[in-house]
């Protein structure tokens, strides 16, 4: 799930997950499970079947 949308990856990791959904300039935050990821901890992030990506972008405004 990424988003709340089903998706397949072939990702091991976050940060390859993350190339292969697209997103490639690192402005966003995400989380594994509803658990925070830090930039510096994406390629260490492990993914396993079942897992819920949340990525988010920031939004200027107000």
């Amino acid at each position: 799930m990424v988003n709340g949308t089903p998706h397949e990856v072939a990702a091991t990791t976050l940060s390859k997950a993350l190339t292969e959904l697209g997103f490639h300039d690192g402005r966003f935050a995400t989380a594994v499970n509803e658990a925070f990821v830090p930039a510096a901890l994406r390629d260490a992030q492990a993914l396993q079947p079942g897992d819920r990506l949340e990525i988010l972008s920031p939004m200027q405004g107000g």
